[in-house]
């Protein structure tokens, strides 16, 4: 199977096609071999889907955890993985730099590192100390091939200026960041804006309600990469909430009706299994 360094040039790769590829987010070895096997080229962790599987809220899961959450998702997967890396689990950009270390060392072919700071006072890092984090994080990452992307986090954190978004994408551009991710944008007209003005391939996340737009809608703006942040493992808590309702709310099973079949969900893994040159 191939390796990290295999892995990170076709994620490389990918961001250079006509059109956007979709990358989604998964949880669990279960979820990475179904999303590869409906053919998926690539695929990524998510922060908080990560946290919800150990029982805790997006932001309490420590680096180890992440990382070894990651490594299991790698194992299982013969396709790129991305991992959402937070703003590098430190403040330092020597901090952010080992990060990025470690992930390649896990065998993500990518990852991202946003510039929210976690502190509510000051959510977002200042622009100075938020562009010596991304240049620290970049000259890491190249020294691996690992694709890196930056977020530019003012949108989700009730800071929607647009110009000061730009402003931080460029200069994260400037500093080595392979993929620019601005989430929370508004709309279609945004997008655009912040498409134009890069160089390098952006990003788009799905999971904002009213701005999620299609894939053909996005591709036109000039996204290159969209991911489905939580959307999937919600989906799949949302199925799991009506079939444990209906059993204790009306004692039926229902459910059961319009389930997977077991043999269909095992055929996924052992597909999965020989795509590793395991079986």
């Amino acid at each position: 199977m191939p390796g990290q360094s295999e892995h990170a040039q076709r994620f490389r790769a990918l961001h250079q096609g006509a059109e956007p590829f979709v990358i989604p987010n998964v949880w669990d070895g279960g979820s990475a071999a179904i999303m590869q096997a409906l053919g998926f080229e690539a695929l990524a962790t998510s922060s908080a889907a990560c946290a919800a599987t150990l029982g805790k809220l997006d932001g309490e899961v420590t680096r180890e955890e992440a990382l070894t959450h990651a490594g299991l998702i790698v194992s299982v997967s013969a396709c790129p993985v991305a991992g959402d890396l937070e703003n590098g689990f430190g403040h330092a950009p020597e901090t952010v730099a080992e990060t990025i270390r470690f992930a390649a060392a896990a065998g993500l072919a990518g990852g991202s590192i946003e510039d929210a700071s976690g502190d509510p006072a000051a959510p977002i890092y200042e622009f100075e100390h938020a562009v010596e984090r991304v240049t620290a994080a970049a000259a890491e990452a190249r020294r691996h091939g690992f694709v890196l992307t930056a977020r530019a986090e003012n949108f989700v954190h009730d800071r929607p200026d647009l110009d000061d978004t730009v402003r931080r994408l460029q200069a994260y551009e400037r500093a080595g960041a392979d993929v620019l991710f601005a989430p929370g944008l508004p709309d279609l007209a945004a997008v655009r804006t912040v498409c134009r003005a890069l160089k390098k391939p952006v990003n788009f996340m799905v999971g904002i309600r009213g701005k999620s737009f299609t894939v053909r809608e996005l591709a036109a703006a000039g996204v290159k990469r969209i991911s489905l942040s939580t959307t999937l493992y919600r989906a799949a808590m949302t199925g799991l909430m009506a079939a444990a309702r209906e059993v204790k709310d009306t004692g039926t099973f229902g459910y059961i009706d319009t389930l997977i079949r077991g043999d269909e969900l095992a055929g996924y893994l052992k597909e999965q299994a020989r795509a590793r040159g395991e079986g």
